[in-house]
């Protein structure tokens, strides 16, 4: 809230209190009303001339704000942007930047297009989907029996991390089929998977390393030195005179 004053006669003084309610909407409200009031004082400048300089002010204003970036030239440009929106896109003034324009600015970003929306098997993740897919587009090769033995594995490895308990290799071997669309078959093969103690000890130590990671840090003790810890030793604050 402000207050102005009027005066109407040699006495007479009449204040007058103005509510953020009765002011202009600020179009940045981060840089405050008086940085909007030059804004709108340098639009409503005739000179083209005196127009520039104020403007070239109101940048370094804005810049001091973030005085670690307006020296990048990336954000100069922002603060230009700032200057043309703010402004109402009414400022005329020379910009070292292409000048911004209200479609652009008003336009909706496109739909993100997801891969999947109600995935049959969500336990096994859409990378696993994606690997899938490479595969299926590979020429027959012993590569390609590699990677399809990868992904298998990995998809056994991706079930126990949900289900803690045994699965067998002929329901990993249906699920591969049914997601590859019946063209990666391993149900007619003797291909045997990573045993399930394996892969279970496997999610453990992956378990136990991000557990470890994400606790907090020990601060180190100054009193060891070498491994070994140093003895206490009492002081004493009152020497014998």
């Amino acid at each position: 809230m402000n207050s102005k004053y009027i005066k109407e006669n040699a006495n007479d003084v009449v204040f007058h209190l103005e509510y953020n309610a009765e002011r202009p909407h600020l179009i940045i409200p981060e840089y405050g009303r008086h940085l909007q009031k030059l804004i709108d004082q340098a639009s409503a400048t005739e000179d083209k001339v005196e127009r520039n300089k104020m403007a070239k002010y109101i940048i370094q204003v804005m810049g001091n704000l973030n005085p670690h970036l307006r020296d990048v030239l990336d954000f100069q440009h922002k603060l230009w942007d700032q200057l043309y929106i703010m402004s109402d896109f009414k400022i005329d003034v020379d910009s070292p930047y292409p000048i911004p324009s209200r479609e652009v600015l008003q336009m909706k970003p496109d739909v993100l297009k997801y891969p999947q929306n109600f995935p049959k098997y969500r336990f096994y993740g859409n990378n696993i989907k994606y690997m899938i897919d490479v595969a299926n587009k590979w020429e027959e090769s012993d590569m390609k029996n590699a990677l399809v033995k990868i992904i298998a594995n990995h998809m056994k490895k991706s079930y126990l991390s949900w289900n803690k308990d045994t699965v067998t290799d002929e329901v990993i071997f249906e699920h591969l089929f049914e997601l590859s669309d019946g063209k990666l078959n391993l149900m007619q093969s003797s291909e045997e998977l990573l045993n399930t103690t394996d892969l279970m000890r496997t999610n453990k130590r992956i378990s136990n390393k991000i557990t470890a990671t994400s606790s907090q840090k020990i601060i180190p003790n100054k009193n060891i030195k070498n491994g070994k810890s140093k003895p206490f030793v009492k002081k004493n604050n009152n020497p014998k005179i």
